[in-house]
């Protein structure tokens, strides 16, 4: 049975000057996102070498992609829960374990179902454990003042984590072949274990310090949980799930994965083909994408700290419908100025979505907010899973994807509206 009990901390003097000791857990998340993403993506670059290896088909291999991808955003609320339970420096530990045993493993196995396993369950639940409710964690424990900036941030290092490894593991694949590249990430997880034990603390009480912007009289009495993550994930989603606000927040961010991920990042490279343009050209200007998605996620971030996050997320919304609206009649055999400028804009607005979100959540669900945004995410992958499926329908029916670049534009108006339909409460609300 999971038993929460009000635990007074130990009593903090205020500190002579502000510690670097939120910085350092900081630095040491943006680090761990930053690997837990590359690793997250690298089974994409092995599909071929695997292929041509053992055989297997394109869809075989991509089951075991797919099931990463969905353990990446179940796990996320359960481990927002584990490391209420355990700390984070434990859970995150054991996630990149996780991740080093089930890539490292990969050079030893001969059968789709150890693929299966190892990329699809070790490594997507690995990931799944360090993906965006960490964030919600780290910056909801360790920052009062910049929270927003430091979520925008550590979304960012999430959000390039493919930009900084895929090509690497794409050259390596290559040259020395998939089992050199597999056996690199291994190594980069395991590299990260002791980072991970020397700087990232669970609580500014556990090293005498406050959090970054908070003042000795305002801290709070912790929510010390004692019982199971798995029912104490539950029983959030359930009370959660009785307010209006959760169904908003998860309800905009399905549609944001819809639009981004299930939608552009999985078809834009069809698309852009059916309309003559090279594939390695497409590919090229979704890496632009990723490149601006870190600006605008940081921008975010720092907006998120001065404006109400509700109006951030409408325009976001807003902006993404028409420009994807506008894509039809961009697309192009080559990739002239107005397609540049769709290009630049939609990296800016990508995951811009995430600092607003986690600021709603924590304003309203409190200490819970980091399991209740993980929930969120898991609409958000959910979303992505639907359009991605969705727009493949509208292609085989009408023979080109126009239909899903307008019904998403539309989206993402609804989007809007829901988000300026949420509540707000507390002191943030008041402070803004």
């Amino acid at each position: 049975m999971t038993e929460t009990r009000p635990d007074s901390p130990p009593a903090v003097d205020p500190p002579d000057r502000p510690s670097a000791w939120p910085w350092a857990v900081a630095a040491t998340a943006f680090v761990t996102l930053l690997g837990a993403s590359g690793f997250r993506s690298a089974p994409g670059v092995f599909i071929e070498p695997l292929h041509a290896e053992f055989g297997w088909s394109t869809a075989t291999i991509s089951s075991a992609v797919s099931l990463n991808l969905l353990l990446y955003g179940v796990m996320s609320p359960f481990a927002a829960a584990l490391m209420e339970r355990f700390g984070m420096r434990r859970v995150v530990s054991v996630a990149l374990v996780l991740v080093a045993a089930g890539s490292g493993l990969t050079v030893f196995m001969s059968e789709v179902w150890q693929l299966v396993l190892l990329w699809g369950v070790l490594v997507g639940v690995g990931t799944g454990s360090m993906a965006l409710a960490f964030v919600a964690v780290v910056t909801g424990r360790w920052f009062v003042r910049r929270r927003g900036l430091v979520s925008g941030v550590l979304t960012a290092a999430q959000a390039a984590g493919g930009l900084v490894f895929l090509p690497l593991m794409a050259s390596l694949a290559g040259s020395v072949g998939w089992r050199g590249a597999s056996l690199l990430i291994a190594a980069g997880a395991l590299l990260v274990v002791p980072l991970v034990l020397l700087f990232l603390r669970n609580r500014p009480s556990d090293v005498g310090t406050l959090a970054y912007g908070a003042e000795p009289g305002d801290v709070q009495p912790e929510e010390v949980v004692v019982g199971g993550a798995v029912r104490r994930t539950l029983t959030v989603l359930r009370d959660a799930s009785r307010t209006g606000t959760f169904w908003l927040l998860a309800g905009g961010f399905a549609i944001c994965g819809a639009t981004t991920v299930g939608l552009l990042n999985t078809h834009f490279v069809p698309a852009a083909h059916d309309h003559g343009m090279p594939a390695t050209t497409a590919a090229g200007l979704l890496a632009v994408v990723g490149v601006f998605d870190v600006v605008g996620t940081i921008a975010s971030g720092w907006f998120t700290d001065r404006i109400d996050p509700r109006k951030l997320l409408a325009v976001y919304y807003v902006l993404r419908g028409v420009s994807l609206a506008f894509l039809p009649f961009l697309l192009a055999p080559s990739a002239a100025p107005p397609l540049w400028a769709f290009i630049i804009f939609y990296g800016l607005d990508w995951v811009a979505t995430v600092p607003p979100t986690v600021a709603l959540c924590r304003e309203r669900f409190g200490a819970r907010a980091p399991i209740v945004f993980g929930w969120v995410f898991a609409a958000h992958q959910v979303g992505s899973a639907i359009a991605a499926v969705g727009a493949g329908l509208v292609r085989d029916l009408t023979g080109a994807y126009d239909g899903a670049w307008w019904g998403a534009g539309a989206l993402c108006i609804v989007a809007a509206g829901l988000s300026l339909a949420v509540r707000r409460t507390g002191a943030l609300a008041s402070a803004r």
